[in-house]
């Protein structure tokens, strides 16, 4: 094993200097536009050289005169389609005759003429800084301000979908093409944003700047001013069509992403650490040149607690690196640049995959390593963590409330990977400082916070631990003393969970397991190895979809196993007290009877479970190993476990309070336990089958 790993990286290594020093040679690239894509953004908007009058386009008091743009926009000759080319052409002089207008206001004048027409768009003061980023005239900050300017109104158009519509479009081009929006602002309308933002064909200026192809001197100006004044237009249409149809507009809320509490794993970034990324920035060979501006607008923003700024600008740009490297390990140099209209473009979601559209294995995940690839999951991909770009993308999250966490999260990964692109001496140098060394070692280290399994792992040690609360909870000597009804099931149950228990232990890897001598084992000491074996590290990468259909309904039983303990918990003090205080009636006495031998019984079932699932969760891998019926058979036996659970749920209830029912379904659970546990059919029988298997 230890011979296999140390070729691997040899491998690695290898592939790593050849990569490295095919980009040194390669020329310096200057765009990641394609030629139509690159004519389309930064040329044929100036090819009319025309002088358009303001007035005829913006009133004195900010009303956007429609006719005077939409005139622009114009079709194909079936009068099937837009004509994009054409409309770019003709919208060229209307877009700087704006510009100029929106240049020649003070902030003053630009608040009282458009901020009221931009209150229906879920970040109104957004728009006094795209003001200020105009008036600065750095390239950088208008990129990033046409950027929060497509995500903000991407979100607004999205509320005005759903006065009419049911379920709003995921993709922005769908929302723009839909029957609903044309309803409110009208098909013309619609057409003109098409052009600015809504398909490949057009300027696309969404999609290029947030993949990060258009470097910052790549995007007109112009453009920006145009979009706040048609927001501001698409503003007063509205009024119109509320007035008009007395509908209620209700703006869905903005999210605010929570902190990562133990989603961490980087410390906080320091000045120190900050200085070396603005060192490694300049000799990365990571970063594309006409790139850089973006990188040290994200150091200045994260500086001035613009932690969401900083994001936006960080994850564009990684997949602008990430892209130079896929195209580069995959021999595909045109994936770099963005598609024609008739093509995909390459984004995260063929970056990050296992696979490449041709079936061929995907070289840059084997490139970059496991761990890189697990934070790049984490903070993107996966349902449950972060997923960064596409919260702030569709312009879901309220910008000033983003966490510094996040933040400080890829800025830490940043350095690591631009550390990978330096010269060795040079790097090496900066490895020295304690701060980089410690970053550089927790980034090898890394391990997948938000897959499910990993969150599976917490689920089970926090319900372990929940249900541990449990013995603390002292009982009423009358209760100790009490005849139950059904207690010769309960004995049947505990001999079963005794069974199955010294079963499942005897499957606890050996370097995990802490006792030796299971046959006098003690009930309380049950859940002991639940941290070891939730502490073994399992891969979780590119996961295949039945590991992932096991692990919701694991998640589910141990969710719903949850719930059960807190409801036995709330409903012990409860009824404990009333107990104490004697204002129970003779048949809720009689009930706190049956509850309190329950506990006794439902406590080490719970952790029989939880072990249950512990074992399945380290051997989870094997589950490709069984053919489809052995596969639906398994599926079928978890499912009963989950039933059993959500039964549980349902009579520990205060509403229900069925106690001796809980007695009757543990020990249905409990012998279907011991069955399927007889045919050897579960992951852990699997995994040691496959491990004699190799040994012989």
């Amino acid at each position: 094993m230890g011979e296999h790993t140390c070729t691997q990286r040899a491998n690695m290594q290898r592939l790593w200097l050849l990569v490295r020093r095919q980009i040194l040679l390669e020329d310096p690239i200057t765009t990641c536009l394609s030629p139509s894509v690159y004519d389309m953004i930064c040329k044929l908007g100036f090819e009319v050289r025309e002088s358009r009058d303001i007035n005829s386009i913006v009133t004195q008091n900010g009303e956007v005169c429609w006719k005077a743009i939409t005139d622009c926009v114009i079709y194909t000759q079936s009068a099937q389609a837009l004509d994009y080319q054409g409309s770019v052409r003709l919208l060229g002089p209307v877009c700087e005759v704006i510009h100029l207008h929106l240049s020649s206001l003070t902030k003053g004048q630009f608040e009282i003429q458009y901020a009221p027409w931009l209150q229906w768009t879920s970040s109104p003061e957004l728009f006094a800084e795209i003001f200020d980023a105009l008036e600065s005239l750095q390239s950088p900050a208008i990129s990033l301000s046409l950027m929060k300017l497509t995500a903000c109104l991407e979100r607004a158009l999205g509320d005005v979908f759903l006065l009419i519509g049911k379920e709003c479009p995921f993709l922005l081009r769908d929302l723009l093409a839909s029957e609903e929006l044309a309803q409110v602002f009208g098909l013309s309308v619609m057409s003109v944003l098409r052009v600015f933002i809504g398909s490949p064909c057009g300027l696309n200026l969404r999609n290029v700047l947030w993949h990060g192809f258009a470097s910052p001197h790549e995007i007109p100006p112009m453009y920006c001013s145009t979009l706040v004044v048609l927001t501001a237009g698409m503003g007063q249409l509205l009024k119109s069509y509320l007035q008009q149809s007395e509908l209620t507009w209700a703006p869905r809320p903005l999210i605010a992403l929570p902190d990562l509490e133990d989603g961490a794993v980087f410390p906080e970034v320091t000045q120190e650490v900050l200085s070396v990324l603005e060192e490694v920035m300049k000799k990365s060979t990571f970063i594309l040149r006409t790139m850089l501006p973006y990188w040290e607008v994200a150091l200045i923003r994260f500086k001035a607690h613009r932690f969401a700024d900083c994001a936006m600008l960080l994850v564009t740009q990684l997949e602008t690196g990430l892209r130079h490297l896929f195209a580069t390990i995959n021999k595909c140099p045109q994936r770099l640049l963005t598609a024609e209209s008739t093509a995909l473009y390459t984004t995260f979601d063929e970056i990050l995959a296992k696979h490449l559209n041709d079936g061929e294995i995907n070289q840059l995940p084997l490139f970059l390593g496991e761990p890189a690839m697990e934070f790049l999951w984490d903070f993107l991909n996966h349902q449950q963590g972060p997923r960064v770009r596409d919260h702030l993308s569709h312009g879901e999250i309220n910008l000033s409330e983003f966490p510094k966490g996040i933040t400080d999260q890829l800025l830490a990964f940043s350095t690591v990977l631009l550390l990978r692109f330096v010269d060795e001496e040079l790097a090496s140098v900066f490895k020295e400082k304690a701060a980089i060394q410690s970053l550089v070692h927790l980034a090898e280290g890394y391990s997948a916070r938000f897959h499910p399994m990993s969150l599976l792992r917490k689920q089970v040690l926090s319900c372990e631990e929940s249900i541990r609360a449990w013995p603390l909870l002292p009982l009423p000597r009358e209760a100790e003393e009490a005849r139950l009804e059904g207690s010769s099931e309960i004995n049947a149950c505990n001999s079963l969970i005794t069974k199955i228990t010294y079963e499942l232990y005897h499957h606890i890897p050996e370097n995990r397991c802490v006792f030796t001598d299971l046959d006098n084992l003690p009930i309380e000491k049950w859940p002991r190895p639940l941290r070891e074996l939730c502490g073994i590290r399992v891969p979780t990468l590119f996961c295949p979809r039945a590991v992932l259909e096991v692990l919701t309904v694991l998640q589910n039983i141990v969710r719903r196993c949850s719930h059960v303990s807190h409801q036995v918990v709330a409903s012990w003090v409860r009824r404990r007290q009333q107990w104490a205080e004697k204002t129970l009636r003779s048949r809720q006495r009689q009930n706190f009877v049956h509850m309190s031998h329950s506990i006794k019984l439902l406590s080490p079932v719970l952790l029989l479970i939880l072990l249950l699932i512990a074992l399945e969760l380290v051997n989870i891998p094997v589950v490709h190993g069984k053919n489809t019926y052995e596969y639906q058979q398994y599926l079928k036996f978890l499912k009963s476990i989950l039933q059993y659970t959500e039964n549980l749920e349902a009579h520990t209830s205060p509403e229900k309070n069925k106690w001796i029912e809980t007695i009757r379904l543990t020990h249905t659970a409990l012998l279907r336990m011991w069955t399927f546990s007889e045919k050897k059919q579960m992951l852990i029988h699997l995994a040691k089958k496959s491990t004699s298997t190799a040994v012989l």
